[in-house]
């Protein structure tokens, strides 16, 4: 076993453990193994060790990746950077996921370039849960409005929200942040759009969002080391 195959396997254990601390169903949290900045080979072990989620910020060096490990049919791919509207056509074409979808504009031009051959591409509305100036994501208060809007266009299939805790908050921070986009979900629901997704908790912070509900987890130092931004 390699040593980034022994990380994976250690996190996937946290999580379990962390499921039981929260009294929730074993099972009912999935990882999203981050790997933005890593190359194919580093996916390529993970993916051995029994990884399907891959989350990939850079939508060039993702490309690059889409290619090497095209061998790979039932790997899947979550958008979890911002999509920028003159680059949706690529997310489009080739992921199944995109957690970041704060702008209309951007969820039409997605949901106008998948192929109509492809099942409906997965959605998440990214919120600036503590309102952090430079932070992408829409506020608290206009997330539900966005997702009932998003999930009018065809092509799409809103699930549910996604978010960056607040880098360095405390417990009772996280806690708050966590809960409330817990609440954003159930008033979703409330609003008549089916989601069941809440896609929060990194490699710092997952014991903390799967407390308050986190269906979905994006980890990535925790399993591939520290990442090198300098070309980035």
């Amino acid at each position: 076993m390699t040593s980034l195959q022994q990380n994976y396997r250690e996190v996937c254990a946290k999580i379990l453990e962390a499921e039981a601390a929260a009294h929730r169903e074993n099972g009912s949290v999935h990882l999203v193994a981050v790997s933005k900045t890593f190359p194919a080979d580093d996916i390529r072990e993970v993916y051995a060790a029994g990884a399907r989620d891959f989350g990939e910020n850079y939508i060039q060096e993702w490309y690059g990746k889409t290619e090497e490990l095209a061998d790979l049919p039932d790997i899947v791919w979550h958008m979890i950077g911002d999509v920028q509207s003159n680059k949706t056509r690529f997310v489009a074409e080739r992921a199944h996921w995109v957690h970041t979808v704060s702008r209309l504009k951007t969820a039409r031009r997605l949901s106008e370039q998948r192929p109509s051959e492809m099942p409906p591409l997965q959605v998440c509305i990214e919120v600036n849960i503590a309102g952090e100036p430079g932070k992408h994501g829409v506020a608290p208060e206009e997330a539900v409005a966005l997702a009932c809007e998003t999930a009018k266009l065809p092509r799409l299939q809103v699930r549910g929200f996604m978010c960056v805790a607040e880098a360095d908050a405390g417990a009772e921070a996280l806690h708050n942040q966590f809960t409330r986009m817990k609440q954003l979900l159930a008033d979703l629901n409330a609003a008549g759009v089916a989601a069941d997704v809440l896609s929060m908790g990194m490699s710092a912070d997952m014991e903390a969002a799967i407390a308050c509900g986190a269906t979905h987890v994006r980890v990535g130092s925790a399993i591939f080391g520290k990442r090198d931004y300098s070309d980035k």
